[in-house]
């Protein structure tokens, strides 16, 4: 079963976090909302999000992906713990999956990252996302390599999708978008 870790902190884009999450769970993928402390999170619009553990017990743990859901706020205060720094880092030396939705790939982009690749973000941060070393894409969901992004919370549900495509397989996704009466 693959694993899977979603920090949050507070400011994230709420819809995004629980989409992700959800979805990924709906799949059968072991997801970890990890806190940067053991604290709730009060997310973007004031929802409160209770993370399963803290970022300090699971940053030494293996993971198949990470997935970074956005929100301003919330990413910011991801970028200034050396934690989230350390564990992307080695996510992408491991090639393991690195993955951003929103205001997010700025977080990447700021750790170099994201450079040669092609990425979207939210359109209001398409200047954050070091638009000199990478191919920004207006796509709704962008993968390259073991890269993908996606743009804000009108994308969260295909990027939660996506996100199950590449650890789980098509059929997955097929059977989870009858489920959920997704339509093509």
């Amino acid at each position: 079963m693959a694993r899977v870790l979603v920090p949050i902190a507070d400011g994230v884009e709420e819809i995004e976090a629980v989409t992700i999450i959800d979805v990924l769970r709906r799949a059968g993928v072991e997801v970890v909302c990890a806190g940067l402390t053991e604290k709730p999170v009060t997310a973007s619009r004031k929802v409160k999000l209770i993370p399963d553990r803290s970022l300090e017990e699971v940053k030494e743990e293996a993971f198949d992906m990470v997935v970074l859901p956005g929100g301003g706020d919330g990413v910011e205060n991801l970028k200034r713990d050396p934690r989230v720094e350390a564990i992307l880092r080695r996510m992408s030396e491991r090639q393991k999956w690195v993955t951003a939705i929103c205001a997010a790939p700025t977080l990447l982009a700021s750790y170099g990252l994201l450079e040669g690749k092609k990425v979207t973000s939210h359109p209001s941060r398409r200047d954050q996302t070091a638009l000199e070393k990478v191919h920004y894409q207006e796509q709704r969901v962008v993968q390259d390599g073991h890269t993908i992004t996606s743009r804000g919370p009108g994308t969260a549900l295909e990027f939660a999708l996506k996100l199950v495509e590449v650890l789980c397989g098509r059929e997955k996704v097929g059977e989870l978008k009858e489920a959920m009466v997704v339509k093509d």
